[in-house]
C-alpha cells in the first residue's frame, strides 16, 4: 500500500465521487477508478459503496479513512521535522490533554519557548484519555497531559505540581447552591450530567457509593464548556473539575467542590524512548525549569 494510493483514497472518500476527486487530484477518471480498484484488492474487502450520485464507505472504508488521515499526517510530521535545518530551531509541537487549568502551566512553558524560537509552533489537541492515549501511541502527539488515575506504565513522564479539584457546577439559583460543598446524597436524586470519562468504575463512581445505574445520569460531555450550557438551561448538575468554566459575571452559574474531597493529579507523558524533535526538547526542559 503506497503513499499515493492513500491520498487518491481519501480524495475519493473527501468528495464522494471519482471524477470530482480525479479533477482535484489532476489525474484522469480511469486512472484513478483503476487505482482505486486495485486497492480494494490489495487490501481484500470491498471500501465504496458505488450510488448512482456519490460513493460513500463501506466499514472497512471508514476504518482505512480514519488510519489513512493518520499516516498522512505523521508522514508530513515528519517530513517537516526532517526539513528543519538543525541550526534553524523551528517545528511544531502537538500537545494534547483534556480540559484543565494546568494548560496555564503549559502555555508558560510554551511562551519561553516562543520568546526564544519564534518559529516553533504549538497545536493543542482536546480529549479524554483514550483519545490522547491513542493519539500518543501512534506519534501524532509529542505531549499527553493526564488527570489520574491513569495508566502511564508505558510512559515517560512528570507528575506536574498540580491538582485539579472535582466538584458540581449548577446554576446560581439551584437549592444546592447555598451549601458550601456537595455531599453524594446531595446529587442521589438530582438530575446529573456525567463526563464521560468519569463514567463506570472510578474515583467520581467511588465517591457517589452509588452504582451509575442508580443515579440519573441524564446526559454526558467530552468538554465541560458544552455541558455549561446543558446547566445554565436548567438540565441538569454537571460533576467536573473547578476553574475550567468562569462563573463570575453574568453567566448564572456556580461551582461547588465535593465532599469528602475529591482531587486529582495531573502529568505530562510522552512516550518512551522518544526521539524528540530539537522544538521539543527545548518545550519540555522550559516546562521542567519552570516546574
Amino acid at each position: 500500500m503506497e503513499l499515493r494510493e492513500l491520498k487518491y483514497f481519501l480524495a475519493v472518500a473527501r468528495e464522494q465521487s471519482i471524477s470530482k476527486a480525479a479533477s482535484s487530484l489532476f489525474v484522469t477518471q480511469p486512472n484513478l477508478s483503476r487505482q482505486m480498484q486495485n486497492l480494494e484488492k490489495e487490501v481484500g474487502q470491498q471500501l465504496f459503496i458505488r450510488g448512482t450520485r456519490k460513493i460513500t464507505l463501506t466499514e472497512a472504508g471508514q476504518l482505512l479513512r480514519k488510519r489513512a488521515e493518520e499516516i498522512i499526517e505523521l508522514y508530513n510530521q515528519t517530513e517537516a521535522e526532517l526539513n528543519t535545518p538543525i541550526t534553524d530551531i523551528s517545528g511544531d509541537i502537538y500537545i494534547g490533554g483534556g480540559e484543565s487549568y494546568v494548560m496555564g502551566l503549559i502555555a508558560k512553558a510554551a511562551n519561553a519557548v516562543r520568546k526564544e524560537y519564534p518559529k516553533v509552533k504549538f497545536h493543542l489537541f482536546s480529549g479524554d484519555m483514550v483519545a490522547v492515549s491513542e493519539k500518543l501511541d501512534k506519534g501524532l502527539l509529542d505531549f499527553g497531559i493526564f488527570i489520574e488515575p491513569a495508566d502511564l506504565s508505558k510512559y515517560d513522564c512528570i507528575r506536574l505540581p498540580l491538582y485539579d479539584v472535582w466538584g458540581v457546577l449548577m446554576r446560581k439559583d439551584s437549592p444546592l447552591a447555598e451549601k458550601e460543598y456537595i455531599i453524594p446524597e446531595d446529587l442521589w436524586d438530582k438530575p446529573l450530567i456525567r463526563s464521560k470519562h468519569s463514567l463506570g468504575k472510578s474515583i467520581i463512581t467511588d465517591w457517589f457509593r452509588k452504582p451509575s445505574e442508580e443515579l440519573d445520569i441524564v446526559a454526558t460531555y467530552n468538554l465541560l464548556y458544552n455541558a455549561s450550557i446543558l446547566v445554565e438551561e436548567g438540565v441538569g448538575y454537571a460533576v467536573g473539575l473547578d476553574k475550567i468554566i468562569d462563573t463570575s459575571g453574568n453567566r448564572n452559574l456556580c461551582f461547588r467542590p465535593l465532599y469528602p474531597e475529591l482531587i486529582s493529579h495531573l502529568d505530562i507523558a510522552w512516550k518512551k524512548y522518544q526521539v524528540f524533535p530539537k522544538c521539543a526538547e527545548l518545550f519540555l526542559k522550559s516546562l521542567q525549569q519552570l516546574l
